[in-house]
Formats: C-alpha cells, sequence, structure tokens
C-alpha cells in the first residue's frame, strides 16, 4: 500500500482548496463598489435627503432621519469597497461569502444610493415597503405555485397565464355577485383550469412542459384579451366593477412604527399570503405529502417503487400549485386595481418564475425573491415621485435588471429537482 509524500498531500490540498473557490461573489460585490464609486463621485450630489419612518397613526412617533448626501456616500463606498475585498480574502481561503455579508452590502448601498438619488427630498419609508409588499404579492403566490409545482416534477412556466386567468375571472364574477368570496373562489378555479390543461398535457400526453407553459401563456393572453375588447368593455358596469377588498388593520400591532404599516394594516388577501408562505413550507418540508411530493420530484422511479402514483402525484399538485397562483391574479383586480385590463399582469408569471430559481426551490427563499422584486418595483415609482435624476428609461428597466442580475449573477450553479421537466412514462 503506498502512502503519499508530505509534498504529495500538500498538492492534493491546494487543489481541492482551489476547486471550491467561488470568485463570482467578490466579483460581484466589487462591480457594485466600482458603480457606487462611479456614480458618487462623478454624478455627485449635495444637500439633505430625510427619511420619514412614521405615520401619523403610529403608535411611536419616530423622528425623521437627515443624512447628509456628500457624507452618506463617501463613508458607504468605502465599506463597500472593504466588504469586498474582505468577500475577496474569504473567496482565495476557499471560505464562502455568507449571505448576511451580502445583505449588508445590498442594504449600505441601497441607502447610499437612496440618499443620493432624493437629495433635498423626503423618502416616505413605510409607503416604500408598503408598496413593495403589495406589488410582491401576486408574485409570491405565483412563486410559491412554482415551488410545488417544480417539487414535484413539471416546470410550470403557465404561472403567467394562471394569474391572468385569476385576475379575469375574479373580476367578472366578483363583479356579477358583488361578492369578494366569489371572486376568490372565481380566481382559484381559474388558475386549476389553467393547471388542468397544463398537467393533461405534460403528463397524460408526455408533451414538453415548456412549449405547453408558453402555449397556454399565449392562450390565455389571447382569450382574456378578446373577452376584455368584446364582452367586458361594453359592459364594465356589469362585469367589470368588481368590490375591492379594504384595509384590516390588526389592533396594537398594526400601531408598530414600520413594520405595522407594512405588514399589518392590509388586506384580508395579503393575510391570506402570509398564511399559505407558512402552510406551503411546513407542508413541503414537515408532513408526509411534502414528503411524497418531493420525492416524485427527486427520484420517480424510486417513489414508484414504494407505492406512490407518480403521475397522479403530479396531475393534483399541479393543479394545487394553480390554485395558489390564481389567488395573486385575484389581488390585481380585488386587492389593488381595481378592474381588469388586458395583459394587467406585465410578465408577473416570470418574474415569479425567476424568484423560484432564485429562491433555490424553497417557499421562504422565493418569497423573499418575490419581495425583492417587488421592492426594485416600487422603487422606480417612489424615484420617479421624489424627482431623482436617473432616467425614467432606467427607472422602468430596473425590476428586470433585478431580476436578471438575481438570477444569472447571483444563484451561480444551483442544482434544481432532479426531475423536473421530466415526463415519467411507467415501465
Amino acid at each position: 500500500m503506498s502512502v503519499a509524500t508530505p509534498t504529495q498531500t500538500a498538492t492534493t490540498t491546494g487543489l481541492e482548496r482551489a476547486a471550491v473557490r467561488n470568485w463570482k461573489p467578490p466579483i460581484g460585490l466589487g462591480v457594485f463598489a466600482v458603480i457606487a464609486l462611479l456614480l458618487f463621485t462623478v454624478g455627485s450630489r449635495s444637500g439633505v435627503t430625510m427619511f420619514r419612518l412614521s405615520t401619523t397613526s403610529d403608535l411611536i412617533q419616530l423622528p425623521e432621519v437627515a443624512a447628509d448626501v456628500a457624507v452618506v456616500t463617501i463613508i458607504v463606498t468605502i465599506v463597500l469597497f472593504g466588504i469586498a475585498a474582505l468577500s475577496a480574502w474569504r473567496a482565495y481561503r476557499a471560505a464562502p461569502t455568507p449571505l448576511w455579508l451580502t445583505s449588508v452590502f445590498a442594504a449600505l448601498f441601497l441607502v447610499a444610493f437612496l440618499s443620493w438619488a432624493a437629495a433635498g427630498a423626503t423618502i416616505p419609508v413605510p409607503g416604500l415597503l408598503v408598496g413593495a409588499v403589495g406589488l410582491s404579492a401576486p408574485l409570491i403566490f405565483g412563486a410559491l405555485g412554482g415551488v410545488i409545482s417544480e417539487r414535484v416534477g413539471v416546470v410550470n412556466v403557465a404561472i403567467e397565464g394562471q394569474l391572468l386567468a385569476g385576475a379575469f375571472a375574479s373580476a367578472v364574477v366578483a363583479s356579477i355577485t358583488q361578492s369578494l368570496v366569489a371572486g376568490l373562489i372565481a380566481a382559484v378555479v381559474a388558475g386549476v383550469l389553467v393547471s388542468f390543461v397544463l398537467a393533461t398535457f405534460s403528463i397524460r400526453y408526455v408533451v414538453d412542459q415548456v412549449i405547453v407553459g408558453v402555449v397556454l401563456n399565449v392562450l390565455v393572453i389571447g382569450l382574456t384579451s378578446f373577452l376584455f375588447s368584446k364582452v367586458l368593455s361594453p359592459n364594465s358596469a356589469v362585469l367589470n366593477s368588481p368590490p375591492r377588498f379594504q384595509r384590516l388593520p390588526i389592533p396594537l400591532l398594526g400601531e408598530i412604527p414600520i413594520i405595522g404599516p407594512v405588514l399589518f394594516r392590509q388586506t384580508i388577501i395579503i393575510y391570506i399570503m402570509y398564511v399559505a408562505i407558512a402552510v406551503v413550507w411546513f407542508a413541503l418540508f414537515k408532513t408526509k405529502w411534502g414528503l411524497r411530493l418531493r420525492a416524485v420530484g427527486e427520484h420517480p422511479q424510486a417513489a414508484d417503487t414504494v407505492g406512490i402514483n407518480v403521475n397522479r402525484t403530479r396531475f393534483w399538485n399541479v393543479s394545487l400549485a394553480g390554485a395558489i397562483a390564481g389567488l395573486g391574479g385575484a389581488y390585481f383586480t380585488l386587492g389593488s386595481v381595481g378592474a381588469f385590463n388586458k395583459e394587467m399582469t406585465a410578465g408577473a408569471g416570470f418574474i415569479a418564475l425567476a424568484a423560484v430559481i432564485f429562491g433555490r426551490w424553497d417557499p421562504i427563499r422565493a418569497t423573499l425573491a418575490a419581495l425583492l422584486f417587488g421592492f426594485a418595483s416600487n422603487l422606480q415609482s417612489v424615484l420617479s415621485i421624489v424627482g431623482s435624476p436617473v432616467p425614467s428609461q432606467f427607472m422602468l428597466m430596473l425590476p428586470y435588471l433585478v431580476t436578471i442580475f438575481a438570477v444569472a449573477g447571483l444563484v451561480g450553479h444551483v442544482r434544481a429537482p432532479a426531475a423536473s421537466g421530466k415526463a415519467y412514462v411507467k415501465s
């Protein structure tokens, strides 16, 4: 039996260390540090930005925070380069960049950017965050549906169609019945119907799942646009005037500064979203149902061997995913806009799908990713109101730039459920 020499051992150790070095985080952080340096020096601004932390109905009134733009941007830029250097040092040592360090970097960059962009104006922090939660709601419902569907082995590209079908059905049914509950049920049914088609073609007839999802999106967009033009618009008073959910503040909790307005002065559908997040996470990882679902998505042959009906499990869980996504569509018409418009989801289903990937097929992480995208969408609206020097065209691009960067720049190599996208034919 041969014994490795010290030189061979050292060489092997060095190769193993080099093999696990991940330079993507320090490169990404370094790029953003350079962007901050250029933005805050070449486009330097002076003045004071005020951050309003309380609303008039908060139990405790927090004072506004004043940020000197020049001082904040200089200090933050120096700290950003320090964090990027620390990340590079850890990568050289073959140690990963911890999530908390990346989060601190993002928070500091955001504070500096807001201070710079709103110089001389006031940023309403509770309003910014409340808007972010509202814009994130349909993304979160869609992402939860996407997580369930992909965990069971079916790629759900049809989230956009499920959201749009839910929005259309909820608007029509709630307008006719003047019942919000009926509107929610209609949204669930519409989402399930779209999922039925996806499940039938991809599972029963073994059609490529991505192609079926794309075709369904086009079908739902065309069908709802046609019905909107020919049926809803001429009869909008009867068919497109649904009631809207009113905000229901939770006593005491709703009066906490910042947290209260953001989380506890919301509508029923947002509270349903909170419950859905918790239930999906618990059921997926703590119950027998979740174990079976994940087994089908990881190794359907093994699941079949122990007596699990793979295709039946996939069919009903894809339908459940559609029901959850349909609720997200109802938020557009019953919780936000108040009426149905053509293509009103505006690509939210695809951003929800990106949140699934960014969140590594985990309900909590996917929710956080959806909140990030919703925050980016609301940020462009707030900065436009306060008169930011950033071009409006760039601000409209911001949510999609964040999506691309998050998925392509931060996710890196992730492993989807092993059998996701693969039809199972029992031999």
